[in-house]
């Protein structure tokens, strides 16, 4: 993960390349300075132009996670607009202290319902798990290692309108289709 604030000499968005992989840098919020917070995230290329599936879940963009489909808008830099959601639900856990020891109690967790560490980074971790696993059992899981842990705390990365707080409401459609 690469974040940057945005400098008005800087070249406008573009793809790159991180371990191999293919990056798009997305606007992950606004510095108190004014200044546009990007972080590149990993993605494949999809059909349609300017189109991108996400394959690891962010740790500071919201309203998207691994396997939703977006299309990269031109202006303003590192805007996006989802295109298909991919079901899965990104969980962003940031700790003030060395998250290791966390990481070990929630990793198997989170395997045995399918879920996946995306990210580890020292005071953070992304996982991305299906909606289908149901909210309670996945709060509850967090809840009870989280706040045992201490100086720690989980939030959603795409369940709430990052502007209003209210819920984005995607996974209706996902799941009454099971």
């Amino acid at each position: 993960m690469i974040m940057e604030a945005d400098k008005s000499q800087m070249k406008p968005s573009k793809t790159g390349m991180i371990g191999g992989e293919q990056t798009i840098e997305l606007l992950a919020g606004q510095h108190p300075n004014g200044e546009v917070i990007i972080e590149r995230v990993l993605v494949s290329s999809q059909k349609k132009a300017n189109s991108f599936q996400i394959l690891k879940s962010p740790v500071f963009v919201r309203g998207i996670a691994r396997a939703d489909v977006i299309e990269k808008m031109d202006s303003p830099k590192g805007a996006f607009k989802m295109l298909q959601n991919g079901g899965n639900l990104s969980i962003r856990i940031f700790c003030k202290k060395n998250i290791d020891r966390l990481e070990q109690l929630l990793t198997p967790e989170f395997e045995k319902l399918d879920g996946d560490l995306d990210v580890k980074e020292p005071n953070a971790l992304v996982y991305s798990i299906h909606v289908s696993c149901g909210f309670n059992t996945i709060e509850e899981l967090l809840n009870d290692r989280v706040q045992k842990y201490g100086d720690a705390a989980w939030f959603y990365g795409n369940v709430y309108d990052p502007e209003s707080g209210e819920p984005l409401n995607w996974w209706q459609a996902i799941l009454a289709s099971e």
